[in-house]
């Protein structure tokens, strides 16, 4: 699990950016609502949607190179 803020402060496209804790990116501590912890960015932004319709996530910590690997068993 990961921990996930919400910009109080739009950026230069008037979006509000979802950042980890640890990015880089994200403003300061004091210009964040904390989201709460979630599996990925794509789950912060669900919630973060119903506090304000214009969340985005951060294209720096958000993006995630993850996908499932299905393994099929071969039928013999």
């Amino acid at each position: 699990m990961k921990f996930f803020y919400l910009s109080t402060s739009p950026n230069s496209e008037s979006k509000y950016e979802i950042h980890e804790r640890n990015c880089i990116h994200k403003p300061a501590m004091m210009d964040l609502d904390y989201l709460g912890p979630f599996n990925s960015g794509r789950e912060a932004l669900r919630v973060a949607r119903r506090k304000n319709p214009d969340a985005v996530i951060c294209s720096h910590c958000c993006t995630s190179t993850f996908s499932p690997r299905i393994r099929v068993k071969e039928l013999t």
